[in-house]
């Protein structure tokens, strides 16, 4: 991950800076189906985009470095630009503000305040989109959020391509997971016929290219004329 680096001042000074602190995170409620889902979609997008971003899951990101009240803990962030490195919590100031942010709705999100309020705090984040997700509505299950000038503005859910992420050019969708009803997935296309797969689902078809390459070869070799 890349620095900046501060250059010292040659004068000298009537007392030391005093240091904040800057918490990694905070012991939240969360329950099982909540911490199922943003995994999930943690691993997705680490095994597609480690490679060339820096993904973080329920760690503070801040943008103010002079006030840690400041921030906000996102159940997804990626940053694109560096290969994926651990972090204990992000400051804007130092490595930008993150280019997306997934927020994953549960019971518990309703004793924390309005939605407008946690919004607010992502448009003085500088996020560039942000997603919400909330798999038990009725209606406007996902919403999306683009940064517009120095407002966060909501996508409209009739235009042709709104389910399509931006900052990583692929598109979210919707799944009914066996265990955790519906969940939130990515896709290379529209229609969200090619998911990007979860490790399990990526392990699991490697295993079966493998034995689809064992059995073309057992059938050459009994093919071959002796």
């Amino acid at each position: 991950m890349v620095r900046h680096v501060v250059t010292r001042t040659p004068h000298r000074y009537l007392r030391e800076p005093v240091p904040i602190f800057f918490p990694s995170s905070e012991e939240m409620p969360e329950t099982r189906r909540h911490l199922g889902l943003r995994t999930a979609l943690f691993q997705i997008l680490e095994l597609a985009f480690a490679e060339r971003a820096t993904l973080g899951s329920e760690q503070f990101v801040y943008w103010d470095p002079t006030d840690p009240r400041a921030c906000c803990a996102p159940d997804v962030m990626v940053r694109l630009g560096e290969p994926d490195e651990p972090f204990d919590n992000w400051k804007t100031w130092e490595w930008g503000a993150p280019h997306l942010a997934v927020e994953i709705m549960s019971t518990s999100d309703h004793d924390r305040g309005p939605w407008e309020e946690k919004l607010a705090r992502y448009r003085r984040m500088g996020v560039e989109e942000l997603v919400r997700f909330d798999a038990d509505a009725t209606e406007g299950q996902l919403r999306i959020w683009d940064r517009v000038e120095f407002e966060l503005v909501e996508r409209e859910l009739t235009l042709p391509d709104f389910a399509r992420c931006r900052a990583l050019d692929v598109y979210f969708c919707v799944r009914e997971d066996p265990k955790l009803g519906p969940m939130l997935r990515l896709a290379r296309d529209a229609e969200g016929r090619e998911l990007l797969p979860t490790p399990t689902e990526a392990r699991l078809a490697a295993e079966a290219r493998v034995r689809e390459l064992e059995a073309e070869l057992a059938r050459r070799a009994r093919d071959e004329p002796r």
